[in-house]
């Protein structure tokens, strides 16, 4: 009899295209992924990895194996969601996705409080950006993730997905308070022709928005300093080196010398959380929707504009 848990890091090893990338994702180390493959080599007595330059790869029979494996663990969640329902509480491993400031901004209350109001309950919390985290639910290597967009980069929605929204971040721009439109009190898209950008790298939710947003309104930015973390850009902006976007979620605290204004029209990302539809009426997934949106409201505000 093959074994489940055997079957589960083959699939993911299929999903992630690696030893270590399928370990990150099911929470082990990549030498515990690697012995589950030994023994379900021994067991089917069949060659399911080889390498292929550098790496490993899955061998043919590997890869109809891995389609089994999906089908089965499939059928395994249908059957826990069926079990979690009839207790009628939230119980077992629900794996969660979500983007940096998330983590930062929003998680840690829900996941808190989840905690202590249901003990059987093992939410596992992951970062990653919203592009890959919405494709791994759909895949059903996760539960859940809370995700955003932004009104002119919408992120794509696969088929089999429910998704409801949990709240609405708003953008500010951020700039060294000798700036010269330091003094207004609000800024437009053409007041900053000319001004030198820190923003995310390209790939990047936020580049694109950026990008979007600024030609949207007439101007084509120079992109100055491309780095990923809201602390290293305020840094930056901090001794003068450039002005950033950035929404409020997780900004965390804005540092001597620089100033927040709004720009208008405002800029605003929608946050939702996404899961498989056919766990909809799992009672660990209504549970964590209602807590993420319940916290929403009492987010931390102390990155509010202010200066």
């Amino acid at each position: 009899m093959l074994d489940l848990g055997r079957l589960r890091a083959l699939h993911a090893v299929a999903v992630h295209g690696s030893v270590n990338a399928a370990a990150a994702a099911l929470g082990y180390t990549p030498s515990a992924v690697s012995q589950q493959l030994a023994k379900l080599e021994r067991e089917t007595g069949t060659v399911l990895l080889e390498r292929r330059g550098r790496g490993i790869a899955l061998t043919d029979a590997a890869e109809d194996l891995a389609g089994t494996a999906k089908q089965v663990l499939a059928l395994v969640e249908q059957a826990e969601v069926r079990l979690e329902e009839q207790r009628g509480t939230p119980i077992g491993r629900l794996s969660v996705a979500t983007f940096a400031t998330a983590v930062r901004g929003l998680m840690p209350g829900p996941l808190a409080e989840l905690a202590r109001a249901y003990p059987e309950l093992d939410v596992r919390l992951t970062e990653l950006d919203p592009h890959l985290a919405v494709d791994l639910v759909a895949r059903g290597e996760l539960d859940l993730a809370v995700v955003h967009d932004w009104e002119n980069t919408p992120l794509a929605m696969p088929e089999g997905l429910a998704r409801t929204d949990v709240g609405v971040d708003v953008a500010d721009v951020l700039l060294h308070q000798d700036h010269p439109l330091a003094t207004r009190t609000e800024l437009s898209p053409l007041e900053l022709i000319g001004a030198r950008w820190i923003c995310q790298p390209p790939g990047s939710i936020c580049h694109d928005w950026l990008i979007r947003t600024l030609r949207g309104g007439g101007v084509e930015p120079v992109l100055a300093h491309q780095v990923t973390e809201y602390q290293s850009q305020l840094a930056l902006a901090a001794r003068g080196l450039g002005v950033c976007l950035l929404p409020r979620l997780g900004r965390g605290p804005v540092p001597e010398g620089v100033v927040v204004r709004p720009l208008v029209p405002t800029p605003t990302r929608r946050l939702f959380a996404v899961w498989r539809q056919q766990a909809t009426r799992r009672p660990a997934i209504a549970a964590t929707v209602a807590a993420l949106r319940a916290h929403w409201a009492d987010r931390d505000t102390a990155d509010a504009p202010k200066g």
